[in-house]
This record gives C-alpha cells, structure tokens and sequence, in this order.
C-alpha cells in the first residue's frame, strides 16, 4: 500500500516527502533539542571541575594527560568513537550515520576532553550524536536509502542549531559539510530546516535561552560601498587561516600516526598542557574568549596574532592527537583576532564587519561551507551583517578550492543509490 503523500503547495514545496518522513523530522528535532540540551548540561557542570580557570601550571599536566590516558583507554577496550569525516562517508554511501554503538565512547571521550580545556568545542560531537540518533530512527522505520540521509541531515541540522542558535544557517551547514562544492542534496534542505527549528524551540524552552544574539558586536546602521571591498579582503585573510590550519593539522596527523594509538590522546593532552603555560588562548575552544577578544580594547596586531596563533596550535594539536571536539568555534575565534587585528591596521574599516568577515571565511575555508558558515555567523552576530559575511565566504571558499580537510566530501554523483 502506497504511503500517504502531502498534496497541492506542501507537495511542491517539499519535494514530494511524504507525511511520515516529515513528521519523523520533527520528532527528530524535538529528540535533538532534548538530548542537546543534555549534553551541554554535563557538560557545563564538567566545567566548572575541570575547566582551565580551575587550576594553574603544572597541575594541567596530570588533567590533561589524565584525560588523554582516559581518551586512550576507553578508545582500546569500549571502541572507537568515530569522527565527522566517517559520518559524512557513510551519509554518502548508506544515507546514514555509524550506529549507536561509537556514542558509548564519544559521549563520555568529547565531555571531558571539552571541559578539560582541550582546544576543540562540542559542535562535533553534539552533531554526531543527534545525526546518529536520527540515523537509527530512520532504520527503526525502515526507511529506504534516500530518505534515511533525509532525516539523518536534519537531526545534523538540529544538533547544530541547538549549539549555534541559528536554525537557517544551521540547516544549511549541516547540507553544505557533506561536499565540497557546495549544496546537493538540495531534497533534504526544508526538512533540514523544520528539523532545526523543532530541535531549537525544544532547546529554548528547556533551557530558558533568549533569543538574543551570541556574538555581540556593534552592527552598523548601514553598508558602506567600502565594506564590500574591505569583505573580499577578509576573505583572503580567513582562507590564509584556512589553508594554515589544514595543512597544520594535516601535518600533525601525519607525525601522530608514528605513534601508538592508545599513546596519542595522553601525548596530545601533556603537549597542550605545555602550550597552556605559554599562552591560555592555546586551550578551550574559544567561545568565551571571542567576547573577551571583541571587548579587549586597544589590542595591538601583535596580541590578536598571538592570541590566534596560540589558538591554531592549541586546536592542530587537540585535532591530530585523537582528541574529540569540533574545530568551527576555533575557527570562529581565529577569525575575530584577524577582524581586530585588521581594523587596527586600517582604523577607517567597519569592525563588526571585519570580525563576521573574518569568522565566517576561515570556517568556510576549513568546511566547504560558503552558505551555512555566513548565515551561522550573520545569525548569532545580527543578521544585518549578512552581505559582507558571504562575500567573505565565497572569496575563502574560491581560493581554498583545491585544499581539504574533510576528505570524505565529495558529489553526490560518486556513488549510487543518491
């Protein structure tokens, strides 16, 4: 018996989804923005133990290195936790995330390697927990290949904006991830949408969080001509972060393979440790630091290239030694330090245009994402910001064609069964 089917506008407008996928996407969403609000929950109360505010010198050698003996262990006897370029793979190849067993790993790894001070946030993993929560839904439902990715990007959609607070720009981040060309599975991108807004109503209503921006920088009353100059110019500085930060990473990974899995998260946590002493913008993946950065007032070029300097190494070395995290929000962070740096060398530029510019082309330089990384940051800094964010995007995004960290993205058109 044929399912039932939306007509008329619905239809159009939809693609042809039929009711129960579509009331599966809120169900999903509604679950994500719970089991969001969950995980940073624990999260938080981590934090407020092993946050690197806690304690001092030496002391974030055994914590740290604790926390990586602890990553090692659980990853040689309970099992591997997986990581976004797997799930970007197997949404390619099945239409669904790994299965719930890795979360027995990633759950309790990605907690306290965030809450310990590791340079990575929890995008990542949150992402990775609702995709996959979705995924066996969509199993449990028997749904077929295509509507499986369906559901799956949507409960990706809705792990995103229960962290970001930006259901458009996370919907379409959470499409745009999976390849490197842009946007294609372009079916999934509505019910990405109703997925994100059902999963950040739950989040909201759950936690009390308003509505009001994350980032808070100065929006100007209106776009100058110039801006659109001084934008694609932030956009050659974020791919230049860009383009350092993956081949960095991609470096490290290459020195940490010589060493013996279980051995790597404890080196990588004694390593940043080392780097903490020098500089704390080396550790925590930086979301309380961007507002101290925008409200540090007379930084010199010399302390915003430090302070992201210390957070590119910090992130590079969480990132290569095994360490569970995401590295958007670093990204985010690099990039208000090169906006602030930039309006200290030409005072005549915007710098809340600077500072989105800057965030939204280094993170779409890493990502592939020229849409979502725009709208995410245009969201959580004040939507007015949105014209300068993409031209950014899209300069980074051009100039980092050909460089890649998620080397799992790919077109849709490489495999079958799309």
């Amino acid at each position: 018996m044929p399912r039932p089917r939306l007509t008329g506008i619905f239809d159009d407008v939809l693609l042809g989804a039929d009711a129960r996928v579509l009331g599966l996407v809120v169900l999903v969403g509604i679950g994500s923005g719970l089991v969001g609000a969950g995980y940073l929950l624990v999260l938080h109360l981590l934090e407020h133990v092993l946050w690197p505010t806690q304690w001092r010198g030496a002391i974030g050698f055994a914590i740290l290195g604790g926390v990586g003996l602890f990553a090692g262990l659980v990853t040689r006897f309970v099992g591997s936790p997986g990581d976004v370029e797997l799930m970007v793979d197997n949404i390619h190849v099945s239409g669904s995330a790994p299965g719930l067993r890795m979360l027995r790993s990633l759950i309790p790894i990605s907690w306290l390697c965030i809450a310990s001070g590791g340079a990575m946030g929890p995008e990542a993993p949150l992402v990775q927990t609702t995709g996959s929560l979705a995924s066996w839904t969509a199993r449990r439902f028997g749904l077929e290949v295509r509507e499986a990715r369906v559901l799956t990007i949507a409960g990706m959609a809705a792990g995103f904006t229960v962290l970001f607070g930006a259901p458009l720009g996370a919907a379409v981040f959470a499409l745009e991830i999976l390849h490197r060309r842009g946007l294609q599975y372009y079916e999934a991108l509505l019910p990405s949408v109703l997925g994100s807004l059902a999963g950040y109503a739950v989040y909201v209503v759950v936690t009390g969080a308003g509505l009001h921006p994350v980032f808070h920088l100065s929006a100007p009353i209106s776009l100058r001509a110039i801006d659109l100059v001084w934008a694609a110019a932030a956009g050659v500085g974020g791919a230049a972060v860009a383009v350092a930060f993956t081949y960095l990473s991609t470096g490290l990974r290459f020195v940490a393979r010589r060493v013996r899995p279980e051995l790597r998260p404890l080196i990588g946590g004694l390593v940043l440790a080392a780097l903490g002493l020098a500089s704390t913008y080396a550790l925590t993946f930086g979301e309380v630091q961007i507002d101290s950065v925008l409200a540090h007032h007379g930084g010199t070029v010399a302390f915003f290239a430090l302070a992201a300097f210390a957070k590119l190494l910090g992130t590079s070395v969480t990132l290569s030694s095994e360490w569970r995290g995401g590295f958007i929000i670093p990204l985010f962070f690099m990039g208000a330090c090169l906006g602030r740096a930039f309006h200290v060398v030409a005072p005549g530029t915007d710098e809340a245009v600077m500072v989105a510019a800057c965030m939204a082309a280094a993170n779409a330089g890493v990502t592939k994402t020229p849409l979502g990384s725009p709208l995410v940051v245009s969201e959580m800094a004040g939507m007015r910001l949105l014209p300068t964010t993409l031209l950014a995007s899209v300069v980074s995004f051009v100039l980092t064609s050909e460089v890649g960290l998620i080397h799992t993205q790919r077109n849709r058109d490489v495999v079958g069964n799309n």
